[in-house]
């Protein structure tokens, strides 16, 4: 019997969501509710899902109106336990029957192999989906990331905002069902003020062009968002100009309103004197208005609101929106000139008033750190050792400062500005902007020499001090954001190419951090100390634990491209071949890349299968007699032929293999180590490793312990798949 399907259309109604968590929920309740149809075994068409600031919504198409048919095989107790020896059926084998409403005589009799059994064998018929469907929205709905839901008046449901309406149509019927404590219906509402009374949908298939045409609600997410981007470009071209549309700010505005209308603005051509990131962040980031530029890049004295009303006055929507912006740029042209009073240098003072952390001191304290670790790490990778000293003295002084003050998202672009108004090196000024880079995945790295010391200093300050205190991440928790510092110091490494030992960079910086945690603690012997902390915790193994955490987010890095090769026609990087390398414990992050690049090439040669299975084996032989393979090879005890050849092939390459890898030239010494795969073959065909001579034993297991010693040089080709 064939199923009949109909749309099914869910809403529901709340108060205005946060609008930059709108479409997060918008996509996630389509696959939440997709994954509960699935789990049900309700066959369904296209899921489609709608948000707009007062609703979230989803239209399955084509959604079976029942389950199929289930076919039920049931196994129950054994035969010579179901029966007596009169053959009455005992008292097992009826309450099996009973459980599965039937009688004994129904049950069938299988062999399983492991004896015969009594067995239920039958259908049932699947369950309608107006029955399941309320469990199953439910469920999607409780799986929906709201980190912290919220209850109102005087009931106990929990949501991410009030909710007013249901709306639960299959079909044209409603789905009786109560939800969040809101028993669901067919009537949604439309736009707050344009249309304030309740609206009817007639069934799934007429939800869209409904809000649309009785409610002033444009509910599909992404058309809104396309219907913005053309209407603020139309308008920015009616002033000669281009706005400046980000897709984090276009996608805010799109869930901000319903019914969106774009009007142009303008302000005073006096405010174009601030900074461009000071405009544009009082702009976006204060008002939700895009700017508008000039063909040569220079911006206009304009910008472009989107409103949620279709006003029958538009100039006194625009005269709104202008009055309110005129005393933010007011604001932002006070506090420049307030703060061009004195030069950056002299705030220096202040940052001891501001605390950094508890246990590691003031914004003063971690500014001096950085200071010397930023010379140390110029003077290690070729830079200027004065800038970088002088760009990490300067680098927090803006964070005291009252534009950065109330336009937090400028601190380092702030700093920039005042320190080349004081006459300060472009270096050092470009230095104090770049030092947050990059911000965020995918963004821009440090351009210059010092900003890029500055820039790991910075970031290696920070890991070694939360490490040092105890605070590194645990689970989804990360407050101090070290997975971001430590992705982003190994962008910079890598990608600019700085041969920094990481080793010693973190034992530098770790040793910093240790002597004012001790100094703060003897100030004030009232303050905690950790078990972690500087007067316990073993400095080597903070070290160690810091350069895991950075190989941990190095791994990430190369992981996330999947099926990137790490050079062009090589094998794509692997997690085991990432973890082949990490086991020589590589000090820099460009040593790693080299060995990871040679480890792929390897990969691609036809004697690569053969060896990184002979360093498996290896691997096993030595775990399982370590204390017999640490003597050094006997040559007069190597009796087999196989041996000897062995032993002379690879003392013919042990000294060019070693030149190669102190060279970092680990393709070539891979290459020549290719060679002994014949060798290597014939040592296992022909030689017996655990004699029962335990001398013999011990020499060849040496011998094997050397073969794995020169391999290791580069990578542990028994960590590779094979």
């Amino acid at each position: 019997m064939s199923i009949a399907h109909h749309d099914f259309l869910l809403e529901i109604g709340t108060e205005e969501l946060p609008p930059k968590a709108l479409l997060t929920l918008q996509n996630a309740l389509v696959a939440t509710l997709g994954a509960g149809l699935d789990k049900a075994g309700l066959s369904h068409g296209e899921i489609r899902g709608f948000a707009t600031p007062r609703r979230l919504a989803a239209r399955v198409l084509r959604l079976a109106a029942a389950q199929p048919e289930q076919h039920l095989k049931r196994r129950g107790p054994p035969v010579s336990a179901a029966f007596d020896a009169s053959g009455t059926p005992t008292r097992a084998a009826l309450a099996f029957a009973e459980s599965c409403g039937t009688s004994v005589d129904s049950l069938e009799r299988l062999d399983e192999g492991k004896g015969s059994f009594l067995f239920f064998v039958g259908t049932k018929p699947g369950q309608a989906a107006t029955q399941l469907l309320p469990g199953i929205v439910k469920a999607a709905l409780d799986s929906l990331p709201i980190p912290r839901r919220m209850h109102w008046g005087d009931g106990t449901a929990l949501f991410v905002r009030p909710v007013h309406w249901v709306v639960m149509l299959f079909g044209k019927d409603v789905v009786p069902a109560t939800l969040l404590e809101t028993p669901a219906g067919r009537m949604t509402h439309g736009h707050r003020f344009h249309a304030p009374r309740p609206i009817r949908i007639g069934s799934p298939g007429a939800y869209e062009r409904t809000l649309r045409e009785r409610g002033y609600v444009l509910a599909d997410f992404a058309a809104r968002r396309e219907r913005i981007r053309a209407d603020v470009t139309a308008a920015a071209a009616s002033m000669n100009g281009r706005a400046l549309i980000t897709e984090a700010l276009l996608e805010e505005v799109t869930a901000l309103v319903e019914w969106p209308v774009a009007l142009a603005g303008r302000f005073e051509e006096r405010f174009l004197s601030l900074p461009r990131e000071v405009l544009i962040s009082t702009l976006e980031d204060h008002q939700r208005y895009f700017p508008v530029e000039d063909a040569a890049g220079r911006l206009l004295p304009a910008f472009i609101t989107v409103s949620n009303i279709e006003s029958r006055d538009p100039a006194q929507v625009r005269a709104g929106n202008e009055r309110v912006v005129r005393p933010r740029l007011a604001d932002a042209a006070f506090f420049l000139e307030q703060d061009r009073r004195q030069p950056l240098a002299a705030r220096l003072p202040a940052l001891d008033a501001v605390t950094f952390q508890t246990q590691l001191g003031s914004l003063g304290d971690k500014t001096r750190r950085v200071r010397e670790l930023a010379a140390d790490i110029a003077a290690a990778t070729g830079g200027a050792r004065e800038e970088a000293q002088r760009a990490g003295e300067l680098s927090k002084c803006d964070l005291v400062t009252a534009m950065v003050g109330e336009f937090p998202e400028l601190q380092g672009i702030m700093g920039a500005y005042y320190a080349a108004a004081d006459g300060e090196s472009h270096e050092v000024a470009a230095a104090i902007r770049e030092h947050y880079l990059p911000r965020v995945a995918g963004d821009e790295l440090p351009a210059t020499r010092a900003g890029v010391a500055v820039a790991i200093a910075d970031k290696l300050d920070t890991l070694a001090g939360i490490f040092a205190i105890g605070g590194k991440p645990t689970g989804t928790k990360d407050p101090f954001g070290l997975r971001r510092a430590a992705l982003g110091l190994q962008r910079i490494l890598i990608e600019k190419g700085l041969d920094l030992d990481l080793r010693s960079a973190i034992a530098r910086a770790l040793a910093a951090v240790r002597a004012d945690i001790e100094r703060l603690r003897i100030r004030s012997p009232a303050t905690t100390v950790t078990a972690s902390d500087a007067s316990n915790a073993s400095s080597v193994k903070q070290s160690d634990e810091i350069y895991d955490f950075l190989m941990e987010r190095l791994r990430a890095y190369y992981l996330e491209r999947t099926g990137v090769a790490a050079t062009p026609g090589t094998a794509s990087v692997t997690t085991e071949m990432f973890d082949a390398v990490l086991a020589a414990r590589p000090a820099s992050p460009v040593d790693f890349d080299a060995r990871l690049k040679a480890l792929s090439t390897f990969m691609g040669l036809p004697e690569s299968v053969s060896l990184t299975a002979a360093n498996k084996r290896i691997a096993n032989i030595l775990r399982k007699a370590p204390d017999e393979a640490r003597r050094e090879v006997d040559v007069n005890r190597l009796r087999e032929a196989a041996e000897v050849r062995l032993y002379d092939s690879m003392r013919g390459l042990r000294d060019s293999v070693a030149a190669a890898t102190q060279r970092r030239e680990y393709t070539a010494a891979l290459g020549q180590l290719a060679q002994l795969r014949p060798v290597v073959d014939a040592f296992f065909d022909q030689v017996m490793v655990m004699d029962e001579d335990r001398e013999l034993r011990a020499n060849r297991l040496g011998l094997l312990a050397q073969l794995q010693g020169l391999f290791s040089g580069v990578a542990d080709l028994s960590r590779l798949p094979g």
